[in-house]
């Protein structure tokens, strides 16, 4: 045998990137108790995931957050909940990443004062804000202002964090819901980077930062990505990426300095991909997702965080995110990877695809640029219905098996799983009481945060400062700053400005995009339509009518869009208002559209709460000929719980099939009426 060998030239080892999970859930204290545990497991930096009211400016008490509190991330309402989120933590020697775009400003404010209480000296505070707003119209749905504002609240953020804060990242530019949402990699590049641009324009023409240190703000611009199973293209992706950067860098804002305009991104590898269908090759994809974002030095990611096995099935659990963890510590620690430079340098087929992307994203970043940029390609739909097309287009080829999922459309046949088989206890639940135990911790702090041991000052008249300053031109970080310290509740700051600001509905490109499975001749498509038209002409009715319904925060709405966008192709006349309805305004709306059926679809979890309540609403109304379907990450349990409620079909990842839901629809929309099922032909 021969002996292993030291790498060549015995070059030292390079650092491993920053190893992150993102995490948090239910209230401040249980999340700080998670974060502790996962630090003494060797994680190397902190990723907060806050709730959809904290995220969206609502208050746990607010009619929108009904069932969302606690949900997907910690509810942070307020200084006391920063305090508590972060206690025992030293603020000055982590680095901490936080998802957060709408109320950015804000939770960077709590975080500001909490490590100011710590004794922190705040310039070496380290980390990101992800502040990217624009993705939030397109595909995350956690905006709150227009474009025009939440670019202000963006751009006063970066001066603000150059001047005072100069370690943080003030800005994390995340294509990663891009892809989520349907993104090529020649839309992920070109959406991100016209992004980017409209960011840097911004803080240039505000003349907050003078000219000789915006290299500085370009050096904190970081991007946040998102790596496929394709861990080729995926590569590729990001040493195009750094290429156009540093042009676009150099070129565009003239900044020489080559460490100033290196591309600095984070990732989270794709959730999209992961499967409900035989969870457990969740894991491989995992890995070969991590690979393309780690393998090439010159394209290496500067932190990672690995999403769990079973998130497709409900919310993970301590053990699952450790088990994401140790993958990259065993890539790090015991493989070779980190002991080689480049490995892909001089290969002439990866030369051949960075170029393709890099000229095709381009092309991109100039038509939108043409349109007016980012900002206008969002008002105008274009970006938007881009990706709905893009992500239709993705759909019907896993429905055709041109595009194979091992376990959901190829080899589908399988053992019985192990890790599956008591599914109550293979994910974390989130306690039902918990909602209420914030919501009377929240009204504990509104009645008592004047009185000892916190003596804030009133908050009225740091909400008044603030909205001063949103009416001028000032910057409205030292105003959000007033506002933390007075002790004044995200709801509270994020509704001063919704005064001043007003808000926004983003275009949800369902009308413009277009078809993407024709219905010819002996399809699936064409016998759905055959059974819509019939099923309108038994009722004597032109079109059969259906209401597409996004209640509660939850704002991921590419499953809403690809069911609106099929059924409109399968001959429904559909209803779709996009996301951030309350029940009792989806069913006002099905009441006044007159429709024949309602799909409710919620990723977040909030489905236990907020579906009953249409359910009740529309018995109310005398409406039980109507049947209503749910869709969304709802595990075994809660869907037999829906149905017993009432629910006509539940549908999870798993069905991937669309146009056979529709089908299923029409069936129950039959069986509503009391019509005979249709005779489904030989």
């Amino acid at each position: 045998m021969t002996e292993r060998q030291p790498a060549e030239g015995k070059r030292e080892k390079d650092r491993p990137w920053l190893m992150r999970t993102y995490a948090g859930h239910s209230t401040a204290e249980a999340s700080n108790e998670l974060y502790r545990r996962n630090l003494a497991k060797g994680q190397t930096g902190l990723s907060v995931a806050f709730d959809l009211p904290t995220q969206t400016g609502y208050d746990s008490d607010h009619i929108l957050a009904r069932g969302e509190v606690g949900r997907v991330g910690v509810p942070v309402a307020h200084l006391g909940d920063m305090r508590r989120l972060f206690q025992d933590i030293p603020l000055e020697q982590m680095n901490t990443s936080m998802t957060i775009n709408a109320t950015a400003m804000w939770l960077l404010a709590l975080y500001q004062v909490v490590a100011e209480e710590q004794g922190a000296d705040i310039t070496k505070l380290q980390g990101t804000t992800q502040n990217d707003i624009v993705k939030e119209y397109l595909s995350r749905g956690t905006h709150v202002f227009p474009p025009g504002p939440s670019l202000r609240l963006t751009t006063d953020m970066i001066a603000y964090t150059v001047s005072h804060i100069p370690k943080w990242n003030p800005i994390n530019i995340c294509s990663y819901h891009l892809q989520e949402a349907g993104a090529t990699p020649v839309q992920e590049i070109a959406y991100a980077m016209s992004t980017a641009i409209a960011v840097l324009d911004a803080v240039r023409d505000s003349g907050q930062v003078p000219a000789e240190k915006f290299g500085d703000v370009v050096a904190r611009i970081s991007f946040f990505v998102n790596a496929g199973v394709r861990f080729i293209e995926e590569m590729c992706k990001m040493r195009a990426f750094g290429r156009i950067w540093d042009q676009v860098t150099r070129e565009r804002y003239g900044i020489e300095n080559p460490k100033q305009r290196r591309f600095r991104y984070g990732v989270q590898v794709n959730s999209l991909g992961l499967t409900e269908a035989q969870p457990e090759n969740n894991v491989q994809r995992i890995v070969l997702e991590m690979l393309a974002v780690t393998l090439s030095k010159d394209a290496r990611a500067r932190a990672v965080q690995l999403p769990a096995w079973n998130e497709a099935l409900g919310l993970p659990r301590p053990w699952d995110q450790q088990w994401s963890l140790r993958i990259q510590q065993v890539l790090a620690h015991e493989s070779d990877l980190l002991e080689y430079e480049d490995i892909f340098e001089g290969s002439h087929v990866i030369e051949a695809k960075v170029s393709k992307l890099v000229e095709e994203s381009l092309a991109e970043i100039e038509r939108i640029q043409e349109m007016g940029g980012a900002m206008a390609a969002v008002e105008s739909g274009y970006l938007k219905s881009q990706l709905v097309s893009s992500h239709a287009e993705r759909r019907a080829r896993i429905e055709s098996g041109q595009e194979k999922i091992i376990g959901v459309n190829i080899f589908e046949t399988t053992e019985p799983n192990p890790l599956t088989a008591d599914l109550d206890t293979a994910i974390q639940t989130v306690d039902p009481a918990v909602e209420a135990r914030v919501v009377a911790g929240l009204q504990h702090w509104r009645d008592t945060r004047y009185q000892p041991p916190f003596n804030h000052p009133r908050p009225c008249k740091a909400l008044e400062k603030l909205k001063e300053a949103a009416k001028g031109t000032a910057n409205l970080m030292e105003a959000t700053l007033e506002c933390a310290r007075a002790g004044v509740t995200t709801g509270e700051w994020a509704g001063a400005l919704r005064e001043v600001f007003g808000e926004f509905r983003a275009p949800t490109g369902v009308s413009s995009a277009p078809v993407a499975v024709p219905a010819e001749e002996g399809s699936a498509m064409s016998e759905v339509r055959r059974k819509v038209d019939l099923t309108a002409k038994d009722l004597g009715v032109g079109k059969l009518r259906f209401l597409v319904g996004k209640p509660g925060l939850d704002g991921h709405s590419n499953g809403a869009e690809q069911i609106a966008v099929r059924a409109r192709d399968a001959g429904f006349e559909v209803v779709y208002q996009g996301i951030r309805l309350t029940p009792e305004q989806i069913v006002d709306a099905a009441l006044a559209e007159d429709v024949h059926a309602v799909g409710l679809s919620i990723l977040s979890g909030s489905h236990a709460q907020l579906v009953p309540d249409v359910l009740d609403r529309l018995r109310v109304a005398g409406a039980t000929d109507i049947p209503v379907i749910a869709g969304g990450i709802i595990p075994n349990g809660d869907a037999e719980q829906l149905r017993a409620a009432g629910v006509a079909a539940v549908f999870t990842p798993k069905d991937f099939d669309i146009t056979g839901i529709i089908g299923r629809i029409v069936d129950e929309i039959r069986k509503a009426n009391k019509l005979d099922p249709l005779e489904v032909p030989a």
